[in-house]
């Protein structure tokens, strides 16, 4: 192992660019658009909340490009909050960080990776159990065929990228290259070939009437929705669409491995961000085009579930499924077995680099700051496979994954207003590329954010108040870890 902290440069643009769409895409644009549908009950603002969720990513992209290319180092949004705010911020990011919403992320990509692939070996399943105990009668942990193939893909990425970055990197380059055309040839189809005129009829009807949902014993209860209520409403509802557009920033965690970071690391972020939010609008135009939103709670095929009630929420399989027949599903699966996989691959390269910054500064493992003879840091990318495959095991990494929702805002929150403060404490600081739109671009996500946040964590508090509570708990061991290590 080698303590020199001389990471080494070999991520072109296209690099960067994979590894912000592919971290981006994984399983929730095949998902999440069934929750939404349920809360806002109206296509168009189906779309529009896609439409926002887009405005939101890009803006924040744009914001970050400034920090990177003025502080291309190892970490990204660890670094950018440590030197506008100081050590303590910084660290409850890469506290949060650790413990839940990128672990955690790596352990839900996995288990999705896993559920489609029971798809095609369906003795790949959550219900087969090789040792399993019971907790407080709530949770079931142990091990199962699903979470043990979860870990063995974890471990699998874990060894590839220990192997140095070019392998990491041309995994990267060809599962989302894949991916990507994998959309491109859904969107085409639904559009072009699997239109159904009954389905979009439907949709035009209740284009604009939103329209919650309450379901009381197997009895579906439809709210119409009015005035500034929709708000509230659409604040809720994009979560899911939230969710689905995370991990862009994880390219700005590996800026001392990109060739010319001052350059590339901003346009592939304006890029890649750009490039997925296009591709998940137009997935969203050829749900509509296929399926009607509105659907019947408990009906028997595809077409009358619609996207409400798509079959485990399952749309995009609900989708080939009209399109292709029995062999949608099939199709389908193994799209997400190769988007999960490389979306998966994205984020273990990537995070790793964060915990090297954070144990450079005496903040994490001593062992995470060292690197192999392939100039990746080894140990932080064991550790954080232990990690995450502990989560496969625990049962409850998905709730977690909810629960940080606010904490992922939060933290974005505080990055964008690291730009402004930045600018008043180094107006000198080299500054290669300048936010676009400052300061109203900005500003306006700082608006935008902050408000669906506050109507987060008032409409929607199993969401926000644990993720809160788990930032919190990082102070005292910010204090015991710096008094340890000290």
């Amino acid at each position: 192992m080698s303590d020199s902290g001389e990471l080494k440069r070999g991520l072109g643009l296209f690099d960067s660019t994979a590894i912000v769409m592919g971290s981006m895409i994984g399983s929730g644009i095949f998902i999440v658009s069934a929750d939404m549908a349920r809360a806002l009950g109206s296509p168009g603002w189906l779309l529009i909340a896609w439409i926002l969720t887009g405005f939101i990513t890009i803006a924040a992209a744009l914001s970050y490009g400034e920090l990177a290319a003025m502080m291309p180092h190892a970490g990204g949004m660890y670094v950018y909050l440590r030197e506008a705010y100081g050590k303590l911020p910084a660290f409850l990011y890469g506290w949060t960080l650790f413990t839940v919403i990128q672990s955690g992320t790596i352990a839900a990509v996995a288990i999705a990776f896993s559920k489609f692939t029971g798809v095609l070996f369906p003795f790949i399943s959550s219900s087969r159990w090789i040792y399993k105990i019971n907790l407080f009668n709530t949770y079931t942990v142990g091990i199962n065929t699903e979470n043990l193939l979860a870990i063995i893909s974890i471990v699998l990425l874990t060894v590839i990228n220990t192997k140095g970055l070019e392998s990491g990197k041309w995994i990267q380059n060809i599962f989302t290259s894949i991916k990507i055309i994998a959309l491109l040839v859904l969107i085409l189809l639904g559009i072009f070939i699997g239109r159904n005129h009954e389905a979009i009829v439907l949709n035009l009807q209740h284009f604009w009437d939103v329209s919650t949902i309450n379901i009381t014993s197997g009895t579906v209860h439809r709210i119409p929705v009015h005035g500034a209520s929709i708000l509230q409403v659409m604040g809720t509802a994009m979560v899911g669409s939230l969710f689905s557009a995370i991990a862009w920033d994880t390219v700005t965690y590996t800026a001392s491995e990109t060739i010319n970071p001052k350059k590339n690391i901003p346009l592939s972020l304006a890029l890649g961000t750009g490039g997925v939010i296009l591709l998940y609008f137009l997935v969203n135009v050829s749900y509509l085009l296929v399926l009607p939103l509105i659907g019947e709670y408990g009906a028997g095929n595809t077409f009358s579930r619609g996207i409400q009630f798509a079959l485990d929420d399952r749309v995009g399989t609900a989708a080939a499924e009209m399109i292709f027949g029995n062999s949608g599903a099939i199709i389908v699966a193994l799209l997400i077995m190769i988007s999960t996989f490389g979306c998966n691959n994205g984020i273990i390269l990537s995070t790793a680099r964060v915990y090297f910054a954070m144990a450079k500064d005496g903040l994490f493992f001593d062992k995470a700051r060292e690197l192999n003879k392939h100039y990746v840091p080894a140990y932080a990318l064991v550790i954080q496979c232990i990690w995450s495959s502990v989560l496969c095991l625990s049962g409850t990494y998905s709730q977690l994954l909810d629960y940080v929702i606010f904490a992922v805002l939060l933290f974005y929150i505080l990055t964008v207003l690291g730009l402004f403060v930045l600018r008043k404490t180094k107006p000198y600081a080299d500054r290669p590329y300048k936010a676009f739109g400052y300061p109203y671009v900005p500003g306006l996500y700082l608006l935008l954010a902050s408000a669906i946040s506050l109507d987060l964590l008032f409409f929607k508090p199993l969401y926000t108040w644990p993720g809160l509570v788990i930032v919190l708990i990082g102070i005292p061991v910010y204090f015991i870890w710096s008094k340890r290590f000290s």
